[in-house]
């Protein structure tokens, strides 16, 4: 059963709380989305670390409810004062 793009983003949400999330259903089937996630969390850690706290997130739905997942990740930049 594919999850919906609202439960995906309730999923990043819970665990990043300050999170601007972009979500995008990539083949209208609820299997296969892009999602662009910035986050403070991600400050200081490599892309590699920053996609398994986001998988992590998921919480075991990638490979089943979810079959394709197209991540960016991006940290929040910061403003001049």
């Amino acid at each position: 059963m594919p999850i919906q793009q609202a439960d995906l983003e309730a999923l990043i949400k819970d665990a990043f709380p300050d999170a601007l999330v972009e979500i995008q259903d990539l083949a209208g089937d609820g299997d296969h989305y892009a999602a662009h996630i910035t986050s403070q969390a991600f400050a200081g850690l490599s892309r590699v670390k920053q996609h398994q706290l986001v998988y992590n997130a998921l919480k075991g739905k990638m490979g089943g409810e979810l079959h394709a997942l197209a991540l960016q990740t991006d940290i929040p930049a910061e403003n001049p004062v």
